[in-house]
């Protein structure tokens, strides 16, 4: 299982949110919450952003060896293939 987390502004209601994507039995998951300590919403669907966020985590835990390996990385690129930037961006 790999787990990263962070946090950002949610584009729709302009508020700080934290933000967690797990990695278990190669499915990845993306959920979030907009209190620290409060309770974490299921199903958030990540868009390019996101996932450039995870791959560069997954890119810095690689070099550090801290268990992530090549396929990791992998996984998450060929995700973002199918994400192209968005228009303007």
């Amino acid at each position: 299982m790999i787990e990263i987390k962070w946090h950002d502004i949610d584009p729709d209601m302009g508020e700080k949110r934290y933000i967690s994507a797990e990695r278990f039995a190669g499915v990845w998951t993306f959920k979030f919450k907009f209190k620290k300590r409060g309770e974490w919403t299921k199903g958030l669907i990540a868009d390019r952003v996101m996932w450039l966020h995870v791959l560069d985590s997954l890119k810095r835990r690689y070099q550090r060896r801290e268990g992530v390996d090549e396929k990791d990385i992998k996984l998450v690129e060929n995700i973002l293939l199918k994400h192209p930037p968005e228009v303007g961006a």
